[in-house]
């Protein structure tokens, strides 16, 4: 069995500081301001040669004017049915307080599941014994640790881990497809993981910006093995006024650098919108691979061309990159959710497809050498002699020639069509190069 941790506790105690020295990462965003993890963060860690995965969880709180309140307490308690062990985290710089109580109320009313009272900030020697007063809550030992230095985590990790078996977590493959879901904040992003994975995994409502960490699921089901990485939604620099959704942008733009291909969400009452080009532009500079989805189909009003001219104004607007899928959904009526996933494989085996080099000349080198090849240029003949592909993540090729500084742009373009037309690079960017072979 896989052992799960889930840390838990009222806001602003440490629990995605402790989450990321758990993990060794910097995955969950910490700010000093309250309420900023709202989704479930997953994570895995090992201790004494035992593996657990680690949940963070948003601050549990009642009574307050937080709209996405009722919403997190619904993912804490998600993760708490899903824990074996729970650290519930409290501060001992504010001492014990009533939200600390409702917490432990809350906690209790889950009797069957482990809990490690974690009094958290206790990086002094003033703060040595002001532990103690937790002891009140009746949950049993309390384990003093500071997470921002890691001291007590030692031992607090060895009585976590006491009970755990030595089963290995099931690791995601190294060579599991990686895809980012990405757009602006409320076209339906999160809406559509949930949709695919038949939870609430992540957080949904009218308002923008909810998701403000990026969100890994894994997707296995159906003949599908991905990673779905839901990412927070990304608006123009001048409208990112907080510093926590500063960190919420980077993180997103972090996840489009890693992933292996971008689904680019479109809300369809808006259409493609220059925030979305820079977010294509921005993938396409990455080599990833783009799948173009445009969501709330449904609420459009529909004529004899109107997908063909929805389709062919995003085209438009992505030249000369257009040789992009384009899936129109209704997240909401689920309508085409699985040919997301369907086209998202397309262009991820399309991106690490690898061209044997006998092949490439025979269908390539008749047009560029012989039926189209480069124009003189002032007085200037280009004879390319032979293509290959590079070994790399994603497609690059070379052409070795006499004069690699004659060719211009406009051929280089010619030859990357035609390599798409010869072999499937459908949402897949190709780079192409002339080198020096005398």
């Amino acid at each position: 069995m896989t052992n799960i941790v889930a840390i838990v506790g009222r806001p602003n105690v440490g629990k995605s500081t402790l989450f990321n020295r758990l993990t060794n990462t910097r995955n969950a965003i910490i700010h000093e301001q309250e309420g900023v993890t709202r989704d479930r963060h997953y994570g895995h860690s090992n201790w004494n040669g035992k593996d657990f995965s680690v949940i963070d969880t948003g601050g549990y709180i009642v009574g307050s004017d937080d709209t996405f309140e009722s919403e997190i307490r619904k993912q804490v308690q998600l993760a708490i049915d899903e824990a074996d062990v729970i650290l519930f985290l409290v501060d001992v710089k504010d001492g014990l307080t009533a939200m600390d109580e409702n917490v432990a109320d809350m906690l209790r009313r889950n009797a069957k599941k482990k809990v490690l009272v974690v009094a958290n900030k206790s990086d002094n020697t003033a703060r040595a014994n002001d532990h103690i007063e937790f002891y009140s809550l009746g949950l049993g030992e309390v384990y003093p640790i500071s997470s921002i230095n890691g001291s007590g985590t030692g031992e607090l990790l060895d009585v976590l881990v006491a009970d755990f078996d030595n089963n290995k977590i099931e690791e995601a493959k190294d060579d599991l497809p990686k895809i980012a879901v990405i757009g602006r904040p409320n076209v339906g992003k999160s809406s559509l993981i949930n949709a695919l994975i038949g939870e609430e995994r992540n957080i949904v409502t009218d308002i923008s910006g909810t998701t403000r960490d990026s969100i890994n699921t894994r997707y296995n089901l159906f003949g599908f093995d991905f990673m779905i990485i839901d990412t927070a939604g990304i608006r123009k620099k001048g409208k990112v006024t907080e510093d926590v959704e500063f960190y919420s942008v980077m993180r997103s733009i972090r996840s489009i650098e890693t992933a292996d291909v971008c689904i680019l969400m479109v809300d369809a009452k808006d259409g493609l919108e220059s925030q979305d080009i820079n977010l294509f532009s921005l993938a396409q500079r990455n080599h990833k691979g783009v799948v173009i989805v445009v969501n709330k189909w449904d609420l459009i009003e529909k004529q004899t061309n109107t997908h063909k001219d929805f389709e062919r104004r995003i085209r438009e607007k992505t030249a000369p990159f257009t040789d992009i899928p384009i899936v129109f959904t209704s997240v909401l009526n689920k309508q085409r959710i699985f040919k997301v996933l369907e086209t998202a494989k397309q262009v991820f085996e399309a991106r690490r497809q690898q061209i044997p080099t006998s092949k490439l000349n025979e269908l390539l080198l008749p047009i560029v050498k012989e039926q189209n090849p480069p124009p003189a240029y002032k007085g200037k003949y280009v004879k390319i002699k032979y293509v290959m592909q590079l070994k790399t993540a994603y497609p690059q090729f070379v052409c070795y020639c006499n004069l690699p500084q004659y060719v211009r742009e406009d051929y280089k373009r010619f030859v990357e069509n035609k390599l798409r037309e010869l072999f499937d690079f459908s949402g897949v960017p190709v780079t192409v190069y002339f080198r020096d072979k005398n």
